[in-house]
């Protein structure tokens, strides 16, 4: 941890920096799980407002 004092004695820590890298452009298999649970979602949402539209 890397630490610094101010000229009032204070203490500043700052956290580590961990490595940048680039992300992965997703295969083909994760590509249709995403599309799949982006489904699941939109199903999930419109099933709970018409649930509430229905209980007022």
């Amino acid at each position: 941890m890397y630490t610094t004092i101010n000229q009032e004695g204070l203490l500043n820590n700052y956290a580590l920096e961990t490595p940048v890298y680039y992300a992965e452009y997703p295969n083909l298999t994760q590509q249709r799980r995403y599309a799949l649970q982006g489904a699941f979602a939109i199903l999930l949402v419109n099933f709970l407002v018409l649930i509430a539209f229905a209980v007022s």
